[in-house]
């Protein structure tokens, strides 16, 4: 019951959790580009852009959900009552 009262708390103050959460965000991302990789040695020149492996991380994971769609919707999945024939 606790969780319940937690939730129900939090989403009448829906507005003050996602500023805080965006804080928290761009304070993720302040510390990312400033200090995790003051002690990094980058292999490629790309490896020197800012958020290069987050940007490239997100890049792939679109990439294989469109290919999975496509590839499952190209013929993989089949119809429901496929086995009722």
């Amino acid at each position: 019951m606790i969780l319940v009262q937690l939730i129900d708390y939090l989403r009448e103050r829906l507005k003050y959790v996602n500023r805080i959460c965006y804080v928290i965000l761009a304070g993720i991302a302040v510390w990312g580009s400033r200090v995790a990789y003051t002690s990094h040695h980058a292999h490629t020149a790309m490896e020197k852009w800012p958020f290069f492996w987050s940007v490239f991380g997100f890049l792939a994971c679109v990439i294989i959900i469109v290919f999975s769609k496509w590839y499952g919707h190209s013929g993989v999945m089949t119809r429901e009552d496929y086995y009722d024939d």
